[in-house]
């Protein structure tokens, strides 16, 4: 009798591609290089340039314009992901792009090295950094995808995950090693290891060259948001009624494409919230460096005791963000939904908005104790990083799924960029700030000591109020069209700020 069994084929294993590991190892050195320049920036800046006496009377000017300079390196940096896509996009393709930008990085990494003594070569040198960093950031991660097919996309999620880890990796080895380097070595050796950490990033990526897959340029695509936004006002008076405004480039459009661009906008309605947080979260690596040099930065760990440098602190951000994706996703989420507290994205971000004033509170009461004398332990400030942390999670992470399930497949690269255009005019509106209180403006006479903080945590609640008033009537629409698809958590927090 003839076997009438089924022959089963046995699956075929899947594969990482080839080109990852080169990704991997590029990210890992390029966050390095970046945190670790970022972690001295703003002391090496008052140190060096702006008050090299250490003249008491200068210190509030001094750290205003150190703070002011960083705030507008940071804007120039994630302004420029959006530049850097649509010219990844339209022209050049992912590869050309990350290699010729990683070599203006290079360069932005060697003069901040050489001119650390030159003011004008060292701004130079920022630009060149931002510049780098920021045209290749957009490009990066959305080249990581480009490496999977249908045959091994199952193994992305995983794939993100080393991405994330490399990221976090990079930026908590640097944070420990550079603020170290720079107080027994100097700022030539300090800004010159992330240099040499960018070359080896940029070896690296162009060692796996013959390995990457290249998605060709498709040439500039007219149906792009920009295009379509400014037709749609300069033929307002073409607006039909019951119609948006953006209906009327329907005409000359494509309407599916036009439908998106709507999208867009509703998630920008959200997005303009997170302005209040963006507008905070980078005085970590700034505000919160200089403060911490006037604490007490000893601490006792268990039998150990120890100091560390003001420039290490931010450290702890990396070790609590890692603790806290898992414990918010798999614990505190799925126990608030069980009890009836559904923890949506936009519950999620207005409880944000709340712990990040909370930080700030924190720290606006550590500097009214250094106003008055004191030198509080930097445990302190350690507190203020875990609850900013923790608004992290909730805000950054949070801000991205919702923009990546309540946009259409064709706009997500799209919200990314914009997304990195919010950090960028969080950092302006603070940069402006500190800018008016280096020149002496109407800021400096209202802004000191603790009052600044005070300003921020006011800045939190206003938006926090708005929020609280709007977030009911904002529309919302996810395009997750299958119930079942999980979206990764590594994969949405690959790209945290700046992270």
């Amino acid at each position: 009798m003839q076997d009438t069994t089924p022959t089963v084929t046995a699956k075929p294993k899947q594969r990482f591609p080839k080109s990852v590991p080169y990704i991997i190892g590029n990210e890992a050195a390029e966050r390095f290089s970046f945190y670790g320049m970022r972690s001295i920036l703003v002391t090496f800046l008052v140190a060096q340039f702006f008050n090299p006496t250490g003249n008491k009377a200068l210190t509030t000017v001094a750290e205003a314009h150190a703070n002011a300079s960083t705030h507008f390196f940071v804007t120039l940096a994630y302004t420029l992901p959006f530049v850097g896509g649509l010219i990844a996009d339209w022209f050049t393709g992912k590869y050309r792009i990350i290699l010729w930008l990683s070599i203006v990085y290079c360069f932005g990494h060697l003069f901040l090295a050489i001119f650390d003594s030159n003011l004008n070569g060292f701004i130079t040198g920022l630009v060149l950094v931002a510049v780098g960093a920021g045209g290749i950031k957009s490009c990066v991660s959305a080249n990581v995808g480009d490496q999977f097919d249908a045959s091994n996309q199952d193994l992305l999620s995983k794939v993100y995950g080393w991405f994330y880890f490399s990221i976090n990796a990079g930026s908590m080895f640097s944070t420990m090693l550079i603020p170290w380097t720079y107080k027994y070595y100097g700022a030539q050796w300090a800004f010159g290891i992330p240099g040499l950490l960018m070359a080896l990033a940029t070896i690296i990526f162009f060692s796996g060259r013959k390995s990457y897959v290249r998605i060709p340029p498709a040439g500039v695509n007219k149906n792009n948001l920009i295009f379509v936004s400014f037709y749609a006002l300069r033929n307002m008076s073409k607006k039909k009624p019951g119609e948006s405004i953006l209906d009327v480039a329907k005409e000359k459009y494509d309407p599916e494409k036009v439908e998106g661009f709507k999208a867009v906008y509703r998630v920008m309605a959200v997005f303009f919230f997170a302005f209040a947080y963006w507008a905070v979260w980078d005085q970590c690596l700034s505000e919160w460096v200089l403060q911490a040099a006037k604490m007490n930065l000893h601490l006792n760990v268990g039998f150990t005791s120890f100091n560390i440098i003001a420039g290490q602190v931010n450290t702890v951000n990396t070790i609590f963000l890692l603790l806290f994706i898992p414990i918010f996703n798999y614990w505190i989420y799925p126990s608030l939904d069980k009890i009836g507290l559904k923890t949506t994205p936009l519950r999620r971000l207005g409880f944000g908005l709340f712990l990040t004033a909370l930080s700030f509170v924190v720290i606006a009461l550590i500097q009214t104790n250094i106003d008055h004398g004191g030198s509080p332990s930097i445990w302190w400030q350690i507190l203020a990083y875990g609850i900013l942390s923790a608004a992290e999670v909730l805000v950054s992470i949070t801000g991205l799924q919702y923009a990546y399930t309540h946009s259409p497949i064709s706009m997500k690269s799209t919200m990314s960029g914009i997304w990195f255009l919010v950090v960028a005019l969080g950092n302006l509106f603070t940069g402006m700030i500190n800018g008016n209180i280096s020149n002496h403006g109407f800021f400096a006479n209202y802004l000191v000591g603790a009052n600044y903080y005070w300003f921020f945590v006011g800045v939190v609640a206003v938006f926090l109020l708005l929020f609280m008033f709007v977030a009911p009537h904002l529309k919302e629409r996810s395009y997750i069209e299958h119930p079942d698809v999980v979206i990764d958590d590594l994969t949405i927090a690959g790209e945290t700020p700046e992270k």
